[in-house]
């Protein structure tokens, strides 16, 4: 019994161990890439990926790394080097974290990153599984604040592309500033991003409303 007991505290010891060595790890990647030095900071979470077989954090933030640098990328074969990798790693974390509403919402950016490089080639590609991506987060997170306004953003782009009124939406940015009021990351490493882009988003295409 005693030696049943030994075994579970050194399982234990290592799980505890385990995760001290996560969270620091994390810890230093977010501030690598605070201080504007990305491709240590994608690295880093490469390497904690690679160590943390189970956790879907480090897949989702090499992925959005990827992602926001396509953003103003022009050179197809760098977007796509980007794009391919920022794919993979989501497709990793869908494998960790099913049904996850903050995977839902980047998965519709990278597909918007290829449809703002080239509407023509990816708008009809693309469009309608954008839309369903959004609309799937918000149903299984309907207080996600990226998950709101993620969705009025994409309506809102689309409204201008077709020379549409995008006031119809301004109701949904607004909540989504609401929620971002109240939410809370499950922890520190969660994603928590997004109002400051609400905000902008509000004051571009909603002032009169906000």
């Amino acid at each position: 019994m005693k030696h049943f007991f030994y075994i579970i505290l050194l399982l234990l010891g290592s799980l505890t161990q385990a995760q001290a060595n996560f969270e620091k790890g994390m810890q230093k990647a977010f501030s690598l890439w605070e201080a504007n030095q990305w491709t240590e900071a994608e690295n880093l979470f490469e390497r904690i990926a690679n160590a943390e077989r189970d956790q879907w954090l480090p897949h989702y933030y090499i992925a959005q790394m990827n992602s926001l640098k396509s953003w103003e990328e022009k050179d197809a074969v760098v977007l796509k080097a980007q794009l391919d990798k920022a794919q993979e790693h989501l497709n990793t974390a869908k494998s960790i974290s099913k049904e996850n509403p903050e995977i839902l919402v980047l998965q519709a950016h990278v597909l918007t990153n290829w449809v703002v490089f080239d509407g023509m080639t990816y708008g009809m590609k693309y469009s309608a599984k954008i839309s369903e991506l959004y609309a799937k987060a918000k149903q299984l997170a309907p207080n996600n604040p990226r998950a709101v306004y993620g969705k009025a953003e994409w309506e809102i782009g689309s409204a201008k592309y077709f020379g549409q009124d995008t006031s119809p939406f301004c109701k949904d940015l607004n909540h989504a500033l609401e929620l971002f009021a109240t939410f809370k990351p499950e922890t520190p490493f969660h994603p928590n991003w997004g109002q400051q882009r609400l905000e902008q988003l509000l004051a571009e295409s909603c002032q009169e409303k906000h």
